[in-house]
């Protein structure tokens, strides 16, 4: 499978393409990062697997030195605007940059599996390495969510085809 080539802004002002990133890259899926004084989406602490997206990015960046040694560049997307993202990275030191899928675009090209909150969709968790956009190893269960970083660090540092 490959990643398509959408254009998604980056939290550090870039654009990003996950079909075009050359070298290895992390891509992971995440619903939801909440802002504190905001209360999550209706119905949230009853749907399984919506809770966890802040400690599986913050896991990617205590990991974050360890896949820029072997050449990794990390990514989260989600369908959270990039200014709402924007507060997560500077609130807690994020070493990456998060992407913005808010028209759902990439989701539709992946096609990557959602639920509702409310109204509102929000993508079910998953998880991409690639290699010149094309796939190598995705996580379709990313159950713990905070146990995501050090599966893929793994799966990167392996030899593949």
């Amino acid at each position: 499978m490959r990643l398509p080539a959408i254009s998604l802004p980056g939290t550090d002002g870039s654009q990003v393409s996950p079909g075009l990133i050359r070298g290895r890259a992390v891509f992971f899926v995440y619903p939801y990062t909440g802002q504190p004084g905001v209360p999550d989406p209706p119905g949230w602490d009853s749907i399984f697997g919506a809770h966890g997206s802040t400690p599986q990015a913050l896991a990617y960046s205590r990991c974050y030195p360890e896949f820029r040694k072997q050449n990794v560049k990390v990514f989260g997307i989600s369908r959270q605007a990039t200014d709402w993202q924007q507060e997560f990275v500077q609130r807690t030191a994020l070493a990456f940059p998060l992407l913005s899928d808010v028209a759902g675009e990439f989701g539709r090209a992946v096609p990557l599996a959602t639920f509702l909150a409310g109204d509102i969709p929000y993508y079910v968790r998953r998880t991409f390495l690639v290699e010149n956009g094309e796939v190598l190893f995705e996580r379709l269960s990313v159950v713990p969510p905070e146990t995501d970083a050090g599966i893929l660090l793994a799966e990167a540092g392996r030899r593949w085809p």
